[in-house]
């Protein structure tokens, strides 16, 4: 890159960091202040509290980022234009795909960044998260319970256990067990004791019964036992012993399903979308950065407005992951939608990228179908523009 176009990236690889890091960190602390039961309800110290935190932080950034790369694109070509800097640059016979190269170059960063995090570091983050919160729930069991005070340990789990024993083990025990509405239990039992065994805790249930209670049936299923065992890692995977969700698969694994998984098999549907939906996501941030282009790519005085377009082009990105979500949803339901998780922002690329070529090109340089295309899409502009005026 030249003297010119690295004051064109500086200025919009700025731009990219602070939006990012600025919204990332606004919906970090958010969705953190929302963990802070792990501290004061669950008796967790500081450190792993910022450890359950800082796992979504991928997630986050996948998201994110096409965002900000969105604005910070925005910003730059705004402010060129503001400056008069586009209409100098212009005149002075330089090319628009001058101006679009550092945007580009900032665009295969974050496509990059992009795809590494939803194909390897997200799957991963949420694995860890999930077993990181299936053992603090079952950390809540065995250390930081009271006796005679009923303990929720996570929605729907509440957890009371009348007094100690000079032994160690629990008297008058009573789990109440209502994730499922549909099928409510109860474990009653005169005592018990928490062991562990291969890494897992267990609670063992003596001279007790289990109260199930269907919602469609007024009658409740009640059976005696001498000795129940209940694995406590239940208590953070739905009931049952840990099936990882498709989004906390590691990408290898939803490319080589396992075909006794019986999960794997009901929410096939599930899996084939998430696994396309990661090789999807890196194209998110091409079309952004394509859609800004395309709105403000071309130089133009200070009296010439640019609020409609930035309002198009925000409208435009609005669309866009509007589309991914329900293309996502379709092939979730039926695999013949599959095409169209990676249709949506290929296509949403290639009608930003027919504009913004007509605008570098001219018209007289203009394939005839990308004039026609573009004259299209001017007209639909000048529409949402009226739209928005109004």
């Amino acid at each position: 890159m030249n003297l010119l176009e690295r004051y064109i990236f500086k200025m919009a690889a700025t731009a990219f960091a602070i939006g990012l890091g600025a919204l990332t960190g606004v919906i970090w602390i958010s969705s953190a202040i929302r963990e802070m039961d792990l501290v004061s309800g669950k008796g967790q110290t500081i450190l792993i509290f910022l450890q359950v935190t800082l796992l979504t932080l991928p997630a986050l950034v996948m998201i994110i980022a096409p965002i900000a790369l969105f604005a910070a694109v925005l910003y730059t070509l705004n402010k060129l234009n503001m400056d008069s800097e586009l209409i100098v640059m212009s005149a002075a016979g330089m090319a628009p795909v001058r101006v679009a190269k550092p945007l580009g170059i900032l665009t295969l960063f974050v496509v990059f960044l992009v795809g590494y995090i939803t194909i390897f570091a997200m799957p991963e983050s949420f694995r860890t998260l999930r077993d990181m919160l299936t053992k603090i729930r079952a950390d809540v069991v065995t250390k930081f319970l009271q006796e005679g005070r009923f303990t929720t340990i996570d929605k729907g789990i509440t957890f009371h256990y009348r007094e100690k024993s000079p032994s160690g083990a629990m008297q008058g025990i009573l789990i109440h067990d209502a994730r499922d509405p549909a099928r409510q239990t109860t474990y009653l039992a005169e005592r018990g004791q928490i062991v562990e065994n291969n890494g897992s805790a267990y609670i063992i249930l003596e001279n007790g019964s289990v109260h199930r209670q269907l919602q469609s049936n007024r009658d409740n299923s009640i059976v005696a036992y001498d000795r129940y065992a209940i694995d406590l890692d239940q208590f953070g995977a739905d009931g049952e012993k840990i099936v990882y969700k498709p989004r906390e698969r590691s990408t290898f694994d939803l490319l080589n399903v396992d075909p006794g998984d019986t999960y794997a098999q009901l929410q096939a549907g599930r899996f084939r979308a998430e696994l396309h939906e990661r090789f999807a996501n890196p194209l998110y941030p091409l079309a952004s950065m394509l859609i800004a282009f395309a709105a403000l790519g071309g130089a133009k005085t200070t009296r010439q407005g640019r609020g409609s377009a930035i309002a198009v082009a925000v409208i435009a990105m609005v669309a866009l992951r509007i589309g991914g979500f329900g293309a996502s949803s379709l092939a979730a339901r039926s695999a013949v939608w599959t095409p169209m998780i990676y249709i949506v922002p290929l296509g949403v690329s290639f009608l930003a990228a027919a504009i913004a070529w007509r605008s570098m090109a001219g018209v007289s340089h203009t394939p005839a179908f990308i004039r026609r295309l573009s004259d299209a899409l001017d007209e639909l502009a000048l529409r949402g523009r009226q739209l928005v005026t109004r």
